[in-house]
C-alpha cells in the first residue's frame, strides 16, 4: 500500500494543493495530479533532460525529485515560463529560427536556456552548448536551437 501525502506547492507562482502518494515524483504530481503535462516523462532516470523544471531557480530533474520534498521551494515548468500566456523570449527566438522539431526535447531546452539567460543575457557558443548539455534531441542535432539562442544573446549586446 502507498499511502498518500498532502503537499502544498508552490507552481509557476501559484500555490496548489496535492494529494499524491508518498512515493510520488514531482514529475507524477506536475502531469497527474496538477495536469501540468508540459513537463515531459522522457527516460525517467534523469538523463534525457524533458522533466526538467526549475526549483528555486535552479535546474531540476523533476523525475528524481519527490514532490514530498520540494516544500515551499518555488517551482517553475514550461507552462510557467512565458508568462500572461505570451512567449518567452528564449521560446520566441526557437520558433522563429525553426529549432522545434517534434517538440518532446522543447520544454527541458527552453527551461535550461532560460536558466542560463538568467543568469548570462550574453552567454557565447560554449556557455549555449554547456546549458544544454543535459538536455537529449533526437531530431535537430542541435545546430538551429544553439543558433537561436546565439541570436538571442546577440540581440541582448
Amino acid at each position: 500500500m502507498n499511502p498518500k501525502l498532502h503537499s502544498v506547492l508552490t507552481i509557476n507562482g501559484e500555490r496548489r494543493d496535492v494529494l499524491a502518494p508518498a512515493s510520488a515524483t514531482l514529475l507524477d504530481a506536475l502531469r497527474s495530479v496538477l495536469g501540468l503535462t508540459g513537463t515531459k516523462r522522457g527516460c525517467n532516470h534523469g538523463v534525457c533532460g524533458a522533466c526538467t523544471v526549475l526549483l528555486d531557480g535552479k535546474l531540476a530533474r523533476a523525475c528524481l525529485t519527490l514532490a514530498a520534498d520540494v516544500g515551499e521551494r518555488a517551482v517553475v515548468t514550461i507552462e510557467g515560463i512565458g508568462g500572461n500566456g505570451g512567449l518567452s523570449p528564449v521560446q520566441r527566438a526557437l520558433v522563429e529560427h525553426g529549432a522545434i522539431q517534434c517538440g518532446f526535447c522543447t520544454p527541458g531546452v527552453v527551461i535550461a536556456l532560460s536558466e542560463l539567460f538568467a543568469r548570462d543575457p550574453r552567454p557565447d557558443r560554449g556557455a549555449i552548448r554547456g546549458a544544454l548539455s543535459g538536455n537529449l534531441c533526437r531530431c535537430s542535432g542541435y545546430a538551429k536551437i544553439v543558433e537561436a539562442a546565439e541570436r538571442l544573446a546577440g540581440e541582448a549586446r
